[in-house]
């Protein structure tokens, strides 16, 4: 099977681009502070983006990049199959952190190397405009979690505020560059 890899713009990629993305996951726990401690916590559903869905996070990416944000896909023929994206703002008191905005790679591509070529795409951008981590603001979701660690993350040594309370679930790591 042969992927291609490149930077996203506005001729790669638009509103109608992740049409037939295949964003689902079934979670079966997740991890949660709980008395100052991360716990497992038995937690199941079934998480994905319908049609609307798609097109409102498209628009929103393809209205940001360039600006904003890097955006960077993996295609299959001419089917966007994965697309990472990163923040050009970069913030932090210990270290300059650049925000990893988005990483998904559809359901039928996973376990397939497409997002470990994403991820590497998205730090080696985020090197280049000066940042020393990327910061992830992760899903809770143990099989999120298991592998943003196979990619070499860690927990944030520094959190930021406004993300932890946009997303109170979620896991902030953090990825050495």
């Amino acid at each position: 099977m042969e992927i291609r890899f490149q930077r996203l713009d506005k001729s790669s990629f638009n509103e109608r681009s992740l049409d037939g993305f295949e964003r689902r996951q079934t979670v079966r726990a997740c991890w949660r502070r709980q008395n100052g401690a991360w716990a497992l916590v038995r937690l199941a559903y079934e998480e994905g983006w319908n049609l609307p869905e798609r097109r409102a996070i498209a628009a929103d990416i393809a209205r940001r990049m360039a600006a904003e944000l890097s955006a960077f896909g993996a295609f299959h023929g001419d089917q966007l199959i994965g697309f990472i994206t990163v923040s050009h703002a970069l913030f932090g008191r210990s270290a300059r952190y650049a925000q990893l905005a988005c990483f998904q790679v559809s359901a039928p591509f996973r376990r397939q190397g497409v997002g470990r070529q994403l991820f590497a795409l998205a730090a080696q951008e985020a090197r280049s405009l000066g940042a020393d981590k990327l910061y992830i603001s992760s899903c809770s979701a143990v099989e999120t979690l298991s592998a943003y660690r196979a990619l070499g993350c860690t927990a944030a040594s520094e959190i930021n505020a406004r993300l932890a309370a946009e997303e109170p679930y979620d896991v902030p790591l953090e990825y050495s560059l």
